[in-house]
This record gives C-alpha cells, structure tokens and sequence, in this order.
C-alpha cells in the first residue's frame, strides 16, 4: 500500500498529492529527497530511503516537474515503476495545453483534479502484479537430462569421453599443420644451401657431431670473449654514504631520542637548527591564511594565447562548407532523447574513469546527467556535446560543494567560549600521510593563535610517537613561548607504545582541559578497512571520547578504493558503535594532490560517496603546504581533454 504520491513542479509548488495512509505526512521525505538527491545532483539511482520510507521518483525536463511515491521500506511493491510511468504519462498528457500555453502562470492558476485518473492507474498498476503467473518449475520431460539414453551415460573402461577424443583430433591436426610448414620451411633452406647439405651426407655420424661440437665451442669462445670488458682503471668506493637531509642535523646527540621526555617537554628536547625557509615553504605567505587551489584551465591559457597574438588572423574554412561545418551537431528546438545523449555520455564515462574517478560513482554520475536532461527543449544554436558537457560540470561543482560546510576556526572559538577544548580525531588508512598533515593542521592553527596539543595514540607503528615529536620540536621552535608572552604554543602527549589508545586520547583530553590547551588534535594507528579488531577499537576510541570532528584522511592517488575505504569505514563505525546514534566521519583531509596533475577523481569518489566535505588538501613537504578545496579548479582539471 502507498504512503502518498506527489507531483510538484522544480519550483517547489505542489500540484497534486495522494494521502494513502492517514498520518503519514509526506513533507520530511520530499524535504530530505530534494536536499540530499535533487540538489545535489546524485539522480542517478531513482530509489532513494528516508527512515522507513522508501521513496521512488521520476523526472519530467520538458515541463520542470516531479513526481514522487513513497512506501514502507519492508514492502516490496512490484507495481511501483509501472504506477509512476503510467501517471507521468497521463498527467503530462492531460494537461500539457495549460503548461505549454499559459506557463508558470498555468502551474500557479491551474486545478488539477487527478485523483479518479490516478486510482484508476492504481487499480490497474495492482490487477496487473497479480495477473502475472508464477513461474512453474519445468518437468523431467521437459528437462535435457530426459533426452539422454541409458546407453549414452554409461561409461565403459578405456574409453574417453568424446569431447576429449575431439580434442585430441583436434591437437593431431594443429601438430601436422605446424609439421608441413616445417618440412616446408626446411624444404626452401635446403634449396638455398644445397652444396652444403650434399657435403653433410658425405660425411659419417662420427665426423658430423664433432664438427658440430667444434662450431658450438667456437660460438661460446667468441661470445665470452665479447662479454669480457677492460676493468677500470679507478673503482668506486665500497660501502654507503649517510644521506643528508636538507632540514636535518649531522649532530649524532641531537638523534639520540633515548633520554627524551614524555608528554613533549619543550625545556628537555633539544633545540635544532633548521633553515625557516625550507621549513615553511618561504615568507611570501600571509600567517594563518588557508589558501585555496588553484588550477589553470585550457581556457584561460586559450584566452591569453589570444590576447598575446591579436594580429594572427583566424584560419577561414571555404565557403559553405565552413558553415556546415558550424552547423553539424545543432539540435534545433527540440527536446534531447537518450539516443542523442548516449554516445557523448560513454565517452564522458571514459573520461571521468581515465582521470581516476571510480568506475561506480561515473557510471552513477553520467545517469544523473542523463535523467536531468531527457526531454529538455534545447536552443537553436546549441549543441549536445555542450550541453552534456556544462550540465556535467555544474553537477560535479554541486557535489564538490557540501550540504555543510565544515568551518574549523568558528568551531575552536565555540569551544573556548564553553572553556573546553575542540577534539579532532584523524584516521585512515596505512601509510596515507596522517601524523604528516595533522603536523600541517597544528601549524596552521598555531598561526591563528589556538595552543594545540597532539595526542600520540598510534601505539602501534614504530616510529610514530618519535615521528610526532619531531614535529612537536620542530613546531616549538618555530614558535616558542617566548614569543607567546611564556604560552606553550604545542606540546606532545605521549604513553610510549602498546597502550590502549582509548584511554590515552581520554587523558589527553582531560590534559588539555587542566593545561588550559584550545585544540587536541588525536593521531590514531593506519588500519586497513577489512581488520575488524582494529576498526573495533577505532570505534571504540571515537564513543569513549566524542571528538568533536572526525576526518578521514586519504590519498589522491587512489581510484576504485577511495570508495571502498569511506564506505567500509563509515559501516565499521556504525556497526561497532554502542550508541543509537554512531558518530560517522564529518570530513576529509586529501593528501599528496601534489602528485596526481590533473587526475584528480578521487575528490569526486569521495565526496559523492559520503556526502562530507574535503575539509584540508595537502599539497607538499613544508608545513604551508596545506589548502582549502577550490571546486571549480578540480572541476576544470577533472574536465581537462
């Protein structure tokens, strides 16, 4: 039985709508379909679920309408893609005068009484389910199995079955084949060379293998002897040489980590010396400023290659085939079908999978394209390659910019205005770069006057706690307490290895409260999403201590398991959560943009399928190297030939 079945045009006014079950408003479902699908331009599945509803929706181009049945989850309804087809049709055929003639006017002043119509579509929709037969398993008579004789399934000993003597036939035929073009090919060597072969009879076996031993040894001496080259005069030097870093210290003391002291004591660790440039990417930076991306398009390099050469005159093509040439592929004043859109939409499909977006989410993207566009009235100069192209555009812009926007710094001062600390908490996967941009993300909120404090609980991985104090002491010597009127600007707290990771982010946090610290900043174990023990424990650390943010760090360089990642993340933290409500991932931090040029479809992957923004993009080795998302910049990479 249907919840209810509305019409309502883009616009938002409601023409018609059938209340089936009393109380069931329809107004929540609609709201969430419109917010998470509609305006998000994620149409490429016509299902969508809203609590215990399931709602089913259909678009109509050409008259800006819509039109969406909803149902109880549990129910399977076979009649629905039927009912919703069969009312779209009749609607639009009904009134199609008043929408073509009076417009938005007719949509406003219009009565659409449909209820007789629909019922009768209903019934028929419902009679028509229950019409179809059941299919009926087929009889032994029926079946292949009946055709075979007793004869025919007897087996009797040293007889192969026939397929396998077929085979064999078949390899003798290919064996005798490959014999005459060798007796052929022997055949012309021999008449070539014939003085030779009658010189080779004369002789007897004895004398024969060894003249071929002979003219074998004689091969293998000359060879080696090719092989053989002169030694040089000066050999290299054995053994390897210790790389320098350009921001390291020779200083064997300042490398003994062995006497360091816990919770990153800024008095006890040693101070290096570094050069600030190398560090932070040079002084030609405003202080705590996120930039955004930025990204060049052939379009802007097409304009000031024009603007360069104004003087080159255009290249003319002749006469009228010049002007079919503009004209080929105008669509006329008529409304675009799937037949037109389908081969521009396979080679997008192409496109967007060769610039590293997932197979899945491109097949859903160019669907939703598809479904806006079916039955849209183009112009008359207007071509369908543009128009699939700018409507693909405006759709990845959409999904690039989130339902909310994820705003770091508002959130920090909110939490100091309650006198407790702002939590954020990074995972992801192993090796994607977490401790290195959370290094990335304390210095930034260092530049704009928040103390941080970095909560080591990667008690897993070797190196990590050394890695993160590293980063602490570099930190601190770029802003020292001096500088902050004796403020500790960053501080490690660290248990050393093997601990509960829970438990240290809960003291960390209490720390901070007590040390009067404005940002906790939590580094947890890479852990690859199909370890449930280790995805058991980072949902366990995320309930026990409800950080306020959660991102996901990942790489640009993935394609296929970008999607993979997040979903069986965001599934793992729901399923191992204790409460009604599990905290999921808020937002992602995009690592090594630096590395990928314009192949950047892992944005895409990502977002469409969580539906949260790219919070921070890293994009380099020095502690500036940290950016805002630019969607119009990943768009126009993502839409580079």
């Amino acid at each position: 039985m249907l919840d209810f079945f509305t019409i309502f045009s883009k616009g938002g006014l409601v023409l018609w709508c059938f209340q089936g079950v009393r109380g069931s408003a329809a107004t929540a479902p609609v709201n969430a379909l419109i917010r998470s699908v509609l305006l998000q331009e994620r149409g490429g599945n016509n299902s969508f679920n809203h609590e215990a509803l399931t709602l089913k929706y259909k678009l109509d181009n050409q008259f800006e309408l819509v039109f969406v049945v909803g149902f109880q989850k549990i129910l399977t309804l076979t009649y629905v893609d039927k009912l919703i087809d069969d009312v779209h049709k009749e609607f639009r055929d009904k009134y199609r005068n008043e929408f073509q003639q009076k417009g938005t006017l007719g949509l406003l002043n219009g009565t659409f009484d449909f209820k007789d119509d629909f019922m009768r579509l209903l019934r028929d929709a419902e009679e028509s389910s229950k019409a179809r037969a059941p299919t009926v398993m087929k009889t032994f008579e029926q079946s292949q199995k009946s055709q075979k004789t007793v004869k025919c399934m007897i087996e009797t000993r040293g007889e192969k079955p026939k397929e396998k003597v077929k085979n064999k036939k078949n390899k003798a035929s290919k064996k005798e084949g490959t014999e005459a073009v060798a007796a052929a090919s022997k055949a012309s060597v021999g008449d070539k060379q014939p003085s030779a072969a009658g010189d080779r009879e004369e002789l007897t076996k004895d004398e024969i293998l060894q003249k071929n031993r002979e003219e074998f040894f004689k091969r293998h001496m000359k060879a080696g002897e090719k092989s053989r080259s002169p030694k040089p005069e000066a050999q290299k030097e054995k053994g390897k040489k210790p790389r320098v870093w350009d921001l390291g210290n020779s200083n064997a003391k300042v490398l003994d980590y062995s006497n360091s002291a816990t919770n990153g004591s800024v008095e006890a660790c040693p101070v290096e010396e570094f050069d600030p440039d190398l560090a932070l990417g040079g002084r030609n930076r405003e202080p705590g400023r996120l930039y955004d991306l930025e990204y060049e398009s052939d379009e802007d390099i097409e304009e000031e290659k024009v603007v360069q050469n104004p003087s080159k005159p255009s290249a003319k093509k002749g006469g009228l085939g010049g002007m079919f040439g503009m004209l080929k592929g105008l669509v006329g004043s008529k409304s675009l079908t799937r037949e037109d859109m389908d081969p521009i939409l396979e080679k997008m499909k192409d496109h967007l999978i060769a610039k590293n977006v997932a197979a899945e989410i491109a097949v859903q993207l160019c669907e939703s394209v598809a479904k806006k566009l079916e039955g849209k009235v183009m112009g008359t100069f207007t071509t369908v390659t543009s128009t699939v192209k700018q409507a693909l555009q405006e759709a990845l812009v959409q999904i690039l910019q989130p339902q909310r926007r994820v705003d770091v710094l508002r959130d920090v001062m909110d939490a100091q205005r309650h006198r407790r600390p702002y939590v954020v908490t990074f995972c992801g996967v192993n090796g994607v770069g977490k401790s290195t941009n959370l290094a990335k993300i304390s210095f930034w909120l260092i530049e704009n006057g928040f103390s941080v404090l970095i909560a080591a609980c990667d008690t897993f991985r070797a190196g990590a706690v050394e890695q993160l104090r590293t980063h602490t002491r570099r930190l601190s010597a770029m802003h020292p307490p001096e500088s902050h009127g004796g403020r500790t600007m960053v501080q490690l707290y660290e248990k050393g290895y093997g601990k509960d990771a829970a438990g240290i982010a809960m003291e960390a946090i209490s720390y901070a409260r007590n040390q009067g610290f404005d940002v906790v900043l939590v580094d947890t174990a890479g852990r690859m999403q199909d370890n449930a023990p280790l995805m058991t424990a980072l949902a366990k650390l995320i309930a026990v201590n409800a950080p306020d943010l959660v991102l996901f760090v990942g790489e640009a360089l993935v394609g296929n398991e970008a999607v993979d990642q997040l979903v069986k993340f965001n599934k793992a933290l729901a399923d191992h959560s204790m409460a009604q409500t599990p905290r999921l991932i808020d937002g992602i931090v995009l690592t090594k943009f630096d590395t990928i040029d314009d192949k950047v479809g892992a944005a895409i992957s990502m977002t469409y399928i969580t539906s949260k923004p790219i919070v921070f993009v890293g994009t380099g080795q020095t502690y500036c190297d940290l950016r805002s998302l630019n969607a119009k910049a990943v768009v126009a990479a993502l839409m580079k030939a």
